[in-house]
C-alpha cells in the first residue's frame, strides 16, 4: 500500500515508441505513448501504456527525457538522486487521472466553464486577434508582440490586464518561452489553447496560471495570489483584502490531510462539484419551456393591413389610459383654438391683420389652458389622495404625472412660439403698414397709428410679454435632462447653471411668470371688457390648489418634527438615516417623502423612497450622493459619524450608542404616492431594483414578510381559540393581503453596494419561513459564470456558502449571481410557474433597463396566459 506521498508521485510521461512492441502503426498520431509510472525510492513501476498526442512545445523535452530512460528498466534511485529530473517529471504531469464523474448536472455545468475569452470560438476569433496583432506590431521593427499588449491583442478589457499577464506567463512556461515578446506563430499557438473547447485543456491552462513554479502542485501562497488576481479583475475589493483567509479555506477543503499542496485532480473535483444550479434550471419543465420559446419567437405578419391592425390593437390595450387622456387634452386644445380663430375672424381686427391675429389668439388660448393644467400634475398631495381614496386610478394614469407635466411644458413652448411669431412677424408689420382708412377701426385699441416696433414694446403688454419669454427660456433650458443631470461641462463660473440646484431655483421663476401672465392678460390690446379677459379664470383654481399644497407642506413639516435615531455612511457613497416616525404618519411601502436639511439648504426639498416597512416604529431612507445637495448632506452628517467597533472598512455610524449627538435638523414632508405602492393588487410580484433603485423594493419585501407573519398569527389564533384576533403586524392585516409569491432581483455594479441592505437581507432571509420571497443578488462587475476570470470566485462562493451559509460577494445569506440577469429567462420561468395569473412587475432604477423590461412584459402578456403589468419609477 502506498503512502500519501507515494500516491502523489504518480506521473505520466511520454516516450518515443520506435522500439515499443505495443505500437504497430507508423502514423504520426501514434508516435508517442503515455506511460503512467509509480515512482518509489528504488524502482519505477509501469502502471499503464496508452497512445497519446502531445503539443509541439513539449516534444523536445519529452524526447530528451525518454532517451535518458530508454536503456534502463529500473532507474528509481537515479531519479530520486537527480533533483532536476524530478522537477521535469512534475512539470510534465498530464491530465491522465482516474476519471471523474461527468454525467451529473453539476459536471455538465462545469464543462461549460473556464472560458478565457468571452464568445470566442477558435477560427472565427483568430481573424480579429490577427488583425489586432498587425495593428499592435505595426510600429515594431521585429514584428513581435510585447507581453504588456497580450491582453489587448486577444480581446480582454483593461480591467483584466493583470489576469492577461498571468495567462501569458502560464502559456509561455508550458512552451519554455522566456522572452517577453512573441511572434505571430507563437500567438497562434497561445490562441489555439485559449480557444480550445476541451474542458481538460482549459483546466490545465488555469492550473498552469496558479502553478507559477511549474512543479505540478499548488501551495497556499499560490492560491492566495490567484484569488487576489481574480478579485482584482472582478473589482471585488473585499475579497481581495481577505485573500489569505479564503486561500486557507480552499486548502482546508482540498487538502484535508495537511500535505501542504493540492493537485490538478483536486481542482477538477471542486469544479465538478460546481455551484448550485442557478434558478433558471431548477424548476423549468424542459418541454414546456421549449414550447414557450417557440411560441415567443417573433413572427412577421405578411399582410400589412393585418399587421397594422394587430399592432394598433396591442398598443391600445397597453396604453388605453394614456390614450384617452391625451385625446381629451388634444381635443380641448383644438376646440379652444377653433373657437378663438372663428371669434377673431368675425371682428374688425381681421380686416387689418388677417389670419395672423386669429392664429395668435388661438395659440394664446391654448397657452392659458396649459399654464393652468401644468400645475395639477405637481400637486402631489391631491394626486396621492385621488390614488388612495378614489377609483380614478383605474382610469387615470397617475404614474405618468411628470410625463404629462413635461408634455404640457412642450405645448406651452410651442404656444409661446406661435403667439410671439404671429404678432412680431405678421400682426405688428400689418398695423405699421396699413393705410389710414384701414387702420382707423384699430385706433380705440392701439391709439394713433404707430410708426415703429417700440410702440408695441414699451407698453405693459410688451414689457410683460418679453420678460415672460426670457424667464421661460431660462427655466425650460435648465430643466432639460442634459442641464438638470449635469451632463454638460461648462467652464467656471458658468458651471453653476448646470445641475439640480440650477433646475430647482430656475423653476421658481414661474412665480414671476404667473404674475406677469395675469398682468399681460388684463392689459390686452383688443379686449376691454373685464369678463372677456379670461386669463385669471383659467389660473385661479390651479394656483389656489398649488399654493395650498405648498402651505400644507410648510405647515406639516414644521409640526411633524423628527428625531434622528441613527446615521450610517456606507461604501459607495450611500447615506442611511433612521428617524423617529411622527404621530399620525401613515404610509404604504413603495411611497416616498421629501427631505429638507437646513444645514445644507433651508429651501431645497428632495424626494427619497422610504425603505422601512409601514409596521416599523421608525422611518428610514437611503441616499446616494450623486448631486450637489446630497454631497453636502453627506459632508454634514460625516462630521458626527465614527468608525464602528468592528472597524468594517468604509463604514461610519452615529447614534448606535447612548452618547448624545447633535445631529443636523431634518424636516420631512409626505408620504406621496408612487407606482410601487400598487403591489398589493397582485398575488405574484416581480420586483427589480437597479443600484439604489432597490430602496422601494426593500420596504415592499419587509412589508410582505410582516403580513405573512400576521396571517400565521391569525391562523394560529383561529386554531387555538376559535376566534380571529386582529393582528397589528403588517400593513395588510393578514388576510387582506394578496401577495403569495415574490421574485426580488437586485442588480448592482459594486460589491460595496451590498452593505447598504446587508442587515435587511439577512433579516428577510431568516424571517421568510414559508419561502414566499425568492431573492437574487446580481453583481455586474463580476464576469459571467463560466469565465475563467470568475472561476475561482465561484469555487470560493460554493465552499463558503456550504460551510458558513454566507455569500462571499454580498456578505449575506443570499447567494450572488454574476454578470447581468437574462431577463427573458426570468419572465419565462415566472410564466411557466404561474399560468393564468396576473403578475405585477415593478422596476426602480435608471431608464436604460425600462424599455427591455416593458417590452418583455408586453411580449409575454400577449403570447402566454400569464399577464404582466409593468410599473416603473426612474431617477
Amino acid at each position: 500500500m502506498k503512502s500519501p506521498e507515494d500516491r502523489h508521485t504518480d506521473r505520466e510521461i511520454t516516450e518515443n515508441d520506435n522500439s515499443s512492441p505495443l505500437n504497430t502503426t507508423t502514423s504520426n498520431d501514434d508516435s508517442y505513448v503515455e506511460l503512467t509510472l509509480d515512482l518509489r525510492d528504488d524502482m519505477v513501476e509501469v502502471r499503464s501504456v496508452q497512445p497519446a498526442i502531445e503539443t509541439k512545445a513539449e516534444e523536445s523535452e519529452l524526447e530528451a527525457l525518454a532517451k535518458s530512460m530508454q536503456r534502463k528498466r529500473s532507474f528509481g534511485s537515479s531519479i530520486v538522486g537527480n533533483a532536476s529530473m524530478r522537477m521535469r517529471l512534475k512539470r510534465l504531469a498530464s491530465l491522465k487521472r482516474h476519471p471523474a464523474d461527468r454525467t451529473s448536472a453539476a459536471a455538465q455545468h462545469a464543462l461549460k466553464g473556464l472560458k478565457f475569452i468571452s464568445k470566442a470560438d477558435g477560427g472565427s476569433g483568430w481573424a480579429a486577434v490577427e488583425k489586432r496583432f498587425d495593428e499592435l506590431t505595426a510600429t515594431s521593427s521585429d514584428g513581435l508582440l510585447p507581453r504588456a499588449r497580450f491582453g489587448e491583442c486577444i480581446g480582454m478589457n483593461r480591467d483584466s490586464k493583470e489576469f492577461a499577464l498571468e495567462l501569458f506567463d502560464a502559456l509561455a512556461r508550458r512552451r519554455n518561452i522566456t522572452s517577453d515578446c512573441i511572434s505571430r506563430e507563437q500567438l497562434k499557438e497561445f490562441w489555439d489553447q485559449i480557444a480550445n473547447q476541451s474542458f481538460d485543456s482549459r483546466l490545465q491552462t488555469f492550473f498552469d496560471m496558479v502553478d507559477k513554479d511549474a512543479d505540478g502542485r499548488l501551495t497556499e501562497e499560490e492560491v492566495k495570489e490567484i484569488i487576489s488576481l481574480s478579485a482584482s479583475a472582478n473589482k471585488l475589493s473585499n475579497i481581495q483584502k481577505q485573500a489569505e483567509e479564503y486561500a486557507a479555506l480552499i486548502m482546508e477543503e482540498l487538502d484535508p490531510n495537511n500535505i501542504g499542496y493540492i493537485m490538478l485532480e483536486n481542482l477538477e473535483t471542486l469544479l465538478l462539484q460546481g455551484p448550485n444550479q442557478p434558478f433558471e434550471g431548477r424548476s423549468l419543465n424542459r418541454n414546456l419551456s421549449h414550447m414557450l420559446s417557440i411560441k415567443l419567437k417573433p413572427t412577421l405578419e405578411p399582410n400589412p393591413i393585418k399587421r397594422w391592425y394587430k399592432n394598433l390593437k396591442y398598443f391600445l390595450l397597453d396604453n388605453w389610459q394614456r390614450v384617452w387622456v391625451l385625446l381629451l387634452w388634444i381635443g380641448v386644445m383644438a376646440g379652444l383654438f377653433a373657437y378663438k380663430y372663428v371669434q377673431y375672424k368675425n371682428r374688425a381686427a381681421f380686416d387689418v391683420m388677417g389670419h395672423c391675429v386669429c392664429v395668435a389668439k388661438g395659440a394664446a388660448e391654448i397657452l392659458k389652458l396649459n399654464m393652468a393644467l401644468i400645475l395639477l400634475p405637481v400637486c402631489r398631495n391631491t394626486i396621492t389622495w385621488l390614488r388612495n381614496k378614489t377609483r380614478l386610478a383605474a382610469a387615470v394614469p397617475f404614474d405618468d404625472n411628470l410625463n404629462f407635466h413635461k408634455m404640457m411644458a412642450v405645448a406651452i413652448a410651442i404656444g409661446v412660439g406661435i403667439h410671439v411669431v404671429a404678432h412680431m412677424t405678421c400682426d405688428f408689420p400689418r398695423l405699421l403698414n396699413a393705410s389710414p382708412e384701414k387702420y382707423k377701426p384699430m385706433e380705440p385699441y392701439f391709439g394713433h397709428q404707430p410708426t415703429n416696433y417700440w410702440h408695441f414694446v414699451k407698453g405693459m403688454e410688451g414689457v410683460s410679454g418679453i420678460i415672460m419669454v426670457v424667464l421661460m427660456v431660462i427655466a425650460f433650458t435648465l430643466a432639460t435632462q442634459r442641464f438638470r443631470r449635469n451632463r454638460i461641462r461648462l467652464p467656471r463660473p458658468l458651471n453653476k447653471v448646470t445641475g439640480f440646484n440650477a433646475f430647482w431655483y430656475s423653476h421658481h421663476l414661474f412665480v414671476i411668470v404667473y404674475a406677469l401672465l395675469i398682468v399681460h392678460g388684463v392689459k390686452l390690446y383688443l379686449t376691454k371688457e373685464w369678463y372677456k379677459k379670461t386669463t385669471w379664470m383659467y389660473l385661479a383654481i390651479p394656483i389656489i390648489l398649488y399654493s395650498g399644497e405648498r402651505l400644507l407642506r410648510a405647515f406639516r413639516s414644521s409640526v411633524k418634527a423628527v428625531k434622528i435615531l441613527k446615521v450610517a455612511l456606507y461604501p459607495g457613497n450611500v447615506l442611511t438615516i433612521h428617524m423617529s416616525k411622527p404621530m399620525g404618519f401613515k404610509y404604504k411601502s413603495g411611497q416616498y417623502m421629501f427631505v429638507n436639511c437646513a444645514a445644507v439648504s433651508p429651501f431645497e426639498w428632495h424626494p427619497f423612497s422610504i425603505t422601512s416597512a409601514p409596521d416599523d416604529d421608525y422611518l428610514s431612507i437611503h441616499i446616494r450622493t450623486v448631486g450637489d445637495w446630497t454631497r453636502k448632506l453627506k459632508t454634514v452628517f460625516s462630521e458626527v459619524c465614527q468608525p464602528p467597533p468592528t472597524e468594517r472598512s468604509g463604514l461610519l455610524v452615529a447614534g448606535s450608542s447612548r452618547d448624545t449627538i447633535n445631529f443636523p435638523k431634518v424636516l420631512i414632508d409626505g408620504p406621496y404616492g408612487a407606482p410601487a405602492q400598487d403591489y398589493k393588487k397582485y398575488e405574484v410580484l416581480l420586483l427589480v431594483g437597479l443600484g439604489i433603485g432597490a430602496t422601494p423594493m426593500i420596504s415592499i419585501v419587509k412589508d410582505i414578510v410582516n403580513n405573512m407573519k400576521a396571517m400565521e398569527e391569525e391562523e394560529y389564533d383561529l386554531e387555538s381559540t376559535g376566534q380571529k384576533k386582529r393582528s397589528g403586524s403588517g400593513s395588510g392585516n393578514g388576510r387582506n393581503f394578496k401577495s403569495k409569491r415574490v421574485y426580488f432581483y437586485w442588480v448592482t455594479r459594486e460589491q460595496g453596494s451590498f452593505d447598504w441592505f446587508k442587515g435587511l437581507m439577512n433579516e428577510l432571509a431568516e424571517m421568510d419561513h414559508l419561502g414566499v420571497i425568492e431573492m437574487h443578488n446580481y453583481c455586474t462587475s463580476v464576469y459571467e459564470e463560466g469565465d475563467a476570470r470568475s472561476a475561482l470566485i465561484a469555487m470560493l462562493q460554493s465552499i463558503n456558502h456550504a460551510k458558513n451559509g454566507v455569500d462571499i460577494v454580498s456578505g449575506t445569506r443570499v447567494k450572488t449571481h454574476f454578470a447581468r440577469p437574462n431577463w427573458r429567462t426570468v419572465y419565462k420561468r415566472i410564466a411557466l410557474n404561474h399560468t393564468n395569473t396576473r403578475v405585477g412587475v415593478f422596476y426602480c432604477g435608471a431608464p436604460a433597463l425600462t424599455k427591455e423590461l416593458r417590452q418583455l412584459a408586453l411580449d409575454f402578456s400577449r403570447k402566454t396566459s400569464t399577464k404582466f403589468d409593468f410599473h416603473k419609477e426612474n431617477f
